[in-house]
């Protein structure tokens, strides 16, 4: 969890189709992270995989880093499906390494309903 933590800023805003949140980088968001990948690991994730990486400068301190993602899930009976989305985070460089603090994501509810892993 340290790992993830180090990619956050101290504090960040969340948006998808249910929602705006907003949160701080701190002992709680790490707990929530574990307990996110616990719920990931027993949907049947195997696998979550970069395809690309789109950058889009915003200024000498902030860009836009466009993620496509692919999600390979273990269905019971049925083959592993992979699944492919975009999540876009916003960066921000002021001092060492740029910190996220802000991604926008779709409606991943919807996305594996419509694949059943839900």
């Amino acid at each position: 969890m340290d790992e993830v933590e180090a990619l956050y800023a101290a504090e960040f805003i969340a948006a998808s189709p249910a929602g705006m949140m907003t949160g701080k980088n701190d002992d709680q968001f790490k707990q929530v992270m574990a307990r996110g990948y616990a719920h990931y690991r027993a949907i049947g994730t195997k696998e979550m995989r970069i395809r690309n990486v789109r950058l889009s400068p915003i200024d000498d301190h902030h860009c836009m880093a466009s993620v496509a993602w692919t999600a390979t899930y273990a269905r019971k009976d049925q083959r592993d499906v992979a699944i492919d989305f975009d999540v876009h985070y916003l960066d921000q460089k002021l001092e060492g390494a740029p910190k996220v603090f802000c991604w926008v994501s779709g409606d991943e509810q919807a996305l594996l309903r419509k694949h059943g892993i839900i």
